[in-house]
C-alpha cells in the first residue's frame, strides 16, 4: 500500500533497502526531494559514509514510479559498489554495469535498455570515450535519462584533489541536458573553491546540499617518527592497543609489502592491497575478507580509497603523510562509522616531502612532451600506443594523461583495430592551458604545505580538518590527542627499532625476468625474449634510500663516490643466503662512462669477498644519456642496447651481474641478452637498490 506523502513512500523504501527501524539521517530526504520531486540540479556535499548511494537509488526508484526514464551514474567506484546495488535491489531497483571486464554481458544490458528494464546503468567516467558506448548505448538512452547522477563529483572541477581528464566529458554531456532533467552531484571532499567551480559548470541555480564533516567517533593523533625502523616498531608496540580492524596507509606498493611482512613476521593478521602488477592480487576477495574480518589489517595504498564502505573500522593509521588535507580527511573517514572510538593516527616520514613531489611533479605532462607526441602522430596515418612510445620518451602512465588530455582537447582521435586503439591527429589546433596547469601545481603544493601545518598543529586536529575543509560549522572535538592533552605513545623500544633495521637490511627483494622486449628494438623478430636468452631471477639487497642499506648506498653514489665495506659484507651475506643454483663462477659488472671506478671498485671487492673471478666483459661502446633519463620501456631498451657491447671471451658458465641502482631493469634484461647470444651460462643479476616504484 502506497503512504499519503512522497516522503512516508520513501521512508518505508529505505526501510525496506535497510531494516525497520531506519530514518533518514538529516539532509537526505532535502537530497531525494529536490530530484525527485522537484527535477532540480543539486550538489550532496556530506562526510563518507553519510550514505549518499541512498539518494540516488531512492531517487531513482521515486523517477522510475512517476514514469520517468533509468538513471545514468558516472562513477570512478564501480568495483566497490556492489553491497550498495544488493541493497536497491531490495525495492526491485535493476542496476547494471558496463565497464572494460564485462563485455559478455554487454549486449544483455543494450537489451535492457532498450526494453526499458534498466533502473540505473552505472559506468565509469573512461567509459564515456569507449566507442561502441557511444555509438550503441548511449544514443539508446539520449533524451530520456530520468536522472543524471555523478558520483565524486569533486572530480570534474580543475580544483578537485583527484582531477581526472574524463570528468570534463561529463560536462559536455551534462550541457546537452534537457534543462528539466534532474542532475545530482555528490561527493564528501570539496571545499568553498571546488563548490564554486562545480556550481559554474552545473548552473548557477545548483542547490548545494552541505553537511556538517566532524566525526565524533574518530580520535586523531600525529606522531613524528621520521625513520621507517622506528614507524615499524611503532606498529608492532601499538597495534594490540587498538580496536578491532583497521587500515594501515602507505604511499607506495613497495611499502605496502614491506609493512605487511614486518607485521606478519610479529605475528599480526595483515594482508597488502594495492594496484600493482601482482596478478596474484585478488583485491575484492581481500575486500570481502576484510569486511569479514577474517584479515584484521589491510595495508593499503590508495587503490583502498573511495567507496569502501567497513563500518566497524577501528583505526586508520597513516605510515607515512598524504599529500593534501582532503585525501586525509577521506581516508581517515574509513574509520569509526558504527563503532563508539575509533582511532586516526598520522605518522610523519623522512621520505614524505620527497614522494609528494615526484607525485605533483608527474601530475601533467609537459607542454613539450604534449608537442611531441603530437608531432609524432602528424607524420603517419595512426599509431598504437606502444609505436608512440617508441617514438616520445615518456612514460607509459603519463603518455596515458596525455592522451586523455589531447583528446578531450580534441587534437586527437581514436579507432579501434585489431583489438588496438590507434590514435590520430585531428587538423583542430593545440593550445596548451599553461595557466591551468600553473594553478593546480600550485594548490597541490600549498596542500602539501597544509599537511605538513596539520603535523605540527598544537590546537583541535578535527577543527584543523573542518577549517581546511570550509566545515560551515567548525568546532573542538574534545576527543583528539591534542584537546586531551595524551594520547598513544611516540617513544618505541630501542631493541624492536634495532630488530626493524635488521628486518630492513635482511629483506632481500626479488628481480624478476622480463620476458618481452618493447616495440622497436628488433622490427623483424618477435618480441618475446627466447629462453636462452633470458635472465635468471636476480636479487637487490634494499630499497633506494630506504632505513636499511638503502641509506648507505644513496651516500656511496652521491656523496662518497664509494660503496663501503659494510656493502660489500652485506651483499656477500645476501648472495651466500640466496645460493642461485648452478651458483655463480664469475662475475662481471656494468660499465659507466659517468663513474667508471664507482661500480668496477665495488665488484672487485665483491669478488675477493666470495672468491669469485671479475671478468669486465662489458663495456661502453658509446655515449648515451643516463637511463634514469629514459621514461619507458623502448627508450630505456635501445639507451643499452646501442651502448653496451662485448670485449673479451665469455665463459660458457654461469654469471654474477651487477650493478648498482636497478630503475627500469632494462639495463640488466639487455646486459644479460648479450652475454646469453655470446655463449655465457645462465645470468644472475644483482644490484645494491631498487628504485622505488611510485605506482598505487
Amino acid at each position: 500500500m502506497i503512504s499519503h506523502t512522497p516522503k512516508q513512500h520513501a521512508l518505508e523504501l529505505l526501510r525496506a533497502m535497510l531494516n525497520p527501524q531506519a530514518d533518514f539521517r538529516a539532509g537526505q530526504w532535502e537530497a531525494i526531494e529536490a530530484v525527485a520531486m522537484q527535477k532540480r540540479r543539486a550538489l550532496v556535499v556530506q562526510r563518507t559514509g553519510w550514505g549518499k548511494s541512498l539518494v540516488y537509488f531512492l531517487a531513482t526508484k521515486l523517477l522510475r514510479e512517476q514514469g520517468a526514464g533509468p538513471t545514468l551514474l558516472i562513477s570512478p567506484l564501480l568495483s566497490l559498489m556492489r553491497k550498495q546495488i544488493e541493497m536497491a535491489a531490495r525495492i526491485g531497483i535493476h542496476a547494471y554495469t558496463i565497464h572494460s571486464a564485462n563485455h559478455e554481458e554487454w549486449d544483455s544490458v543494450e537489451t535492457a535498455l532498450k526494453e526499458n528494464t534498466c533502473d540505473v546503468l552505472l559506468i565509469s567516467p573512461e567509459r564515456l570515450n569507449n566507442e561502441r558506448f557511444l555509438q550503441s548505448v548511449l544514443p539508446g538512452m539520449a533524451g530520456r535519462i530520468g536522472l543524471f547522477v555523478v558520483d565524486e563529483a569533486h572530480c570534474i572541477s580543475d580544483w578537485g584533489h583527484d582531477f581526472r581528464p574524463d570528468y570534463r566529458r561529463i560536462v559536455r554531456i551534462l550541457n546537452m541536458l534537457p534543462k528539466s532533467a534532474p542532475v545530482l552531484g555528490t561527493t564528501a571532499t570539496a571545499n568553498n573553491r571546488v563548490v564554486n567551480d562545480i556550481q559554474t559548470q552545473l548552473g548557477s541555480d545548483l542547490l548545494i546540499l552541505r553537511g556538517a564533516l566532524t566525526r565524533e567517533s574518530v580520535r586523531l593523533q600525529t606522531i613524528t617518527l621520521a625513520n621507517q625502523s622506528e614507524r615499524l616498531a611503532w606498529l608492532v608496540e601499538n597495534l594490540p592497543k587498538l580496536p578491532g580492524s583497521g587500515i594501515i596507509y602507505c604511499l607506495t606498493v613497495p611499502d605496502t609489502e614491506r609493512v605487511t611482512d614486518w607485521l606478519k613476521q610479529k605475528g599480526f593478521c595483515a594482508e597488502a592491497y594495492h594496484a600493482g602488477d601482482d596478478h596474484t592480487l585478488d583485491r575484492p576477495a581481500l575486500e570481502q575478507s576484510f569486511l569479514n574480518n577474517e584479515v584484521k589489517i589491510l595495508v593499503a595504498t590508495v587503490a583502498l580509497g573511495m567507496g569502501f564502505d567497513k563500518p566497524d573500522i577501528g583505526y586508520v593509521i597513516h605510515f607515512q603523510r598524504p599529500g593534501s588535507v582532503v585525501a586525509y580527511y577521506q581516508q581517515v573517514g574509513r574509520a569509526g562509522r558504527a563503532v563508539e572510538r575509533a582511532y586516526g593516527i598520522l605518522l610523519i616520514g623522512a621520505e614524505d616531502d620527497e614522494i609528494q613531489d615526484y607525485f605533483i611533479n608527474s601530475a601533467f605532462p609537459s607542454v613539450e612532451i604534449m608537442n611531441q607526441i603530437l608531432a609524432a602522430l602528424a607524420k603517419v596515418e595512426g599509431l598504437p600506443i606502444n609505436d608512440i612510445l617508441a617514438r616520445v620518451n615518456v612514460s607509459r602512465s603519463m603518455l596515458d594523461k596525455a592522451l586523455k588530455l589531447l583528446e578531450v582537447d580534441g587534437a586527437i582521435s581514436t579507432t579501434f583495430e585489431n583489438r588496438k586503439t590507434i590514435y590520430f591527429r585531428t587538423p583542430n589546433p593545440w593550445h596548451p592551458d599553461i595557466e591551468r596547469i600553473e594553478h593546480v601545481t600550485n594548490l597541490r603544493r600549498a596542500e602539501q604545505t597544509q599537511m605538513q601545518s596539520y603535523m605540527t598543529h598544537t590546537g583541535c586536529l578535527m577543527e584543523f580538518l573542518q577549517r581546511a575543509l570550509d566545515d560551515i560549522h567548525p568546532q573542538p572535538c574534545g576527543r583528539c590527542a591534542n584537546c586531551r592533552g595524551k594520547g598513544l605513545p611516540s617513544a618505541v623500544s630501542h631493541e624492536l627499532v634495532i630488530e626493524a633495521e635488521n628486518y630492513l637490511k635482511g629483506a632481500s627483494i626479488p628481480i624478476s625476468p622480463r620476458h618481452m622486449l618493447p616495440a622497436g628494438i628488433f622490427p623483424d623478430q618477435k618480441r618475446k625474449i627466447p629462453p636462452e636468452l633470458l635472465n635468471e631471477t636476480g636479487r637487490s639487497l634494499c630499497y633506494y634510500g630506504d632505513a636499511g642499506w638503502g641509506i648507505l648506498v644513496r651516500a656511496g653514489k652521491y656523496e662518497q663516490n664509494h660503496f663501503s665495506d659494510e656493502l660489500v659484507e652485506a651483499a656477500a651475506c645476501l648472495i651466500g643466503e640466496w645460493k642461485p643454483e648452478p651458483f655463480p663462477v664469475w662475475m662481471t659488472a656494468i660499465p659507466s662512462h659517468r663513474h667508471p671506478t664507482l661500480v668496477r671498485c665495488f665488484v672487485e671487492r665483491l669478488s675477493t669477498r666470495l672468491g669469485i673471478p671479475f671478468k669486465p666483459v662489458l663495456v661502453r661502446i658509446s655515449d648515451a644519456p643516463q637511463q634514469k633519463t629514459m621514461q619507458n620501456s623502448s627508450m630505456q631498451a635501445n639507451n643499452v642496447f646501442n651502448t653496451i657491447g662485448i670485449a673479451g671471451e665469455i665463459p660458457n658458465t654461469p654469471v654474477l651481474l651487477v650493478d648498482d641502482i636497478l630503475d627500469s631493469g632494462w639495463t640488466l634484461t639487455m646486459a644479460g641478452w648479450l652475454l646469453r647470444s655470446h655463449g655465457c651460462g645462465q645470468v644472475y643479476p644483482f644490484t645494491l637498490a631498487q628504485a622505488t616504484a611510485r605506482n598505487p
